[in-house]
């Protein structure tokens, strides 16, 4: 990463500093209250059905809720603070008056999405394994596939969002978007659970590949369901794609 494009990340870490208070408690607070509430309260049902891949519905579940949890941390980062970077607050264009270039910004962006994503998954993972939901070691190694699956959803969304007129789209995109992968892209239960006409689907689902590479890292049986590097490939793809449009789509953004 060039040193103009760390200063970018620099800028969004200072501006942390003065937010983090903001984000800090949901950052503990709702992994520990969705594993311990999903784990002991539907848990319990599921388990006395038999569990699920020869387990516990937590375990199977956790990296679940680790993987979806990048993908609407990315997705949340990636729409609104954008759209103020170009049309709000315009600090996009005021970087762009220094040194900095768009791929710079974009770069930048990215690298600090990632660190965001670290801090929070890690303190996830810390929530699983002190709930009995994974090892220690377990739940460490499932955050690399995760914070990939953080950063799958932000590249194209960041393109996306540069060529946007206005912020009206935006509630649509959680609406139709992050919250229906939530629900059907295996987080909760296994895709082969879908309707028949439903499961292909499921395969379109960049959440879908996250999940199962995060439950592979976490040793749970059946996963991945693939083979491993098609999920990862996946993955790396939009993350190398989405990253090209977004400086492509910011760069004509900041023109207009």
């Amino acid at each position: 990463m060039a040193p103009t494009a760390l200063r970018v990340v620099e800028a969004h870490a200072r501006y942390y500093r003065q937010t983090w208070r903001g984000s800090v408690i949901s950052s503990f607070a709702v992994p520990l209250f969705t594993l311990v509430a999903m784990g002991t309260g539907l848990g319990r049902l599921v388990n006395d059905s038999g569990g699920v891949a020869g387990g516990t519905f937590i375990a199977f579940l956790a990296p679940g809720l680790l993987a979806a949890t990048a993908m609407t941390t990315a997705a949340g980062e990636a729409s609104y603070p954008v759209v103020a970077g170009i049309k709000w607050t315009k600090s996009f264009h005021a970087a762009l008056a220094t040194p900095v270039s768009v791929s710079d910004l974009v770069y930048g962006l990215f690298g600090w999405l990632g660190i965001r994503l670290v801090f929070n998954l890690v303190i996830y993972a810390a929530i699983m394994a002190a709930v009995g939901a994974a090892t220690w070691g377990a739940a460490m190694m499932a955050v690399l596939p995760a914070v990939l699956t953080g950063l799958a959803f932000a590249a194209p969304i960041t393109a996306w969002v540069s060529t946007l007129e206005s912020d009206t789209s935006l509630s649509s995109l959680f609406r139709f978007g992050v919250m229906p992968l939530f629900l059907f892209s295996g987080t909760f239960f296994p895709i082969e659970q879908l309707p028949d006409f439903l499961e292909p689907f499921a395969f379109l689902s960049p959440l879908f590949h996250g999940v199962e590479l995060t439950r592979a890292a976490a040793g749970i049986a059946g996963s991945p369901f693939l083979l491993w590097w098609i999920h990862a490939g996946v993955l790396v793809a939009l993350v190398v794609g989405g990253t090209i449009a977004a400086v492509r789509n910011l760069g004509e953004a900041m023109r207009k």
